[in-house]
């Protein structure tokens, strides 16, 4: 499974993005995706992972009720919307699929995309 992230830039305070995660392989679909971030001087945090129906959603509280991660498998690609970006929310973002469980565990990640940076100004 490759992963390709897309959406990220540089944003105002307050300001929305989007990001997109387009995964290719022959067993995408089957995979939950999530999202991670990384921001300098810091570890890789969990941000929000969705499970491979769509159906489940999981956040992180730092992000919870501002970020909606959703999924379309018929173009087997997974979404992050971003709204009241905060500058605190600076980082490269990272999308991955795994099978496991807990998704906010980085280590239940199998594929990782090349991440995306995103950079929110006060």
């Amino acid at each position: 499974v490759q992963l390709v992230e897309s959406g990220g830039g540089l944003v105002q305070a307050g300001g929305s993005l989007r990001l997109s995660c387009a995964a290719s392989g022959r067993t995408a679909g089957t995979y939950a995706l999530g999202w991670f971030r990384q921001a300098p001087g810091l570890e890789r945090e969990f941000v929000a992972a969705i499970n491979w129906a769509g159906v489940s959603t999981y956040y992180a509280d730092s992000v919870k009720v501002r970020f909606t991660i959703s999924r379309d498998n018929a173009k087997n690609t997974v979404y992050l919307q971003m709204n009241n970006l905060k500058p605190e929310d600076t980082a490269v973002y990272y999308c991955a699929a795994g099978l496991s469980r807990p998704y906010s565990d980085s280590r239940s990640y199998v594929y990782w995309g090349q991440g995306t940076q995103v950079t929110v100004s006060s």
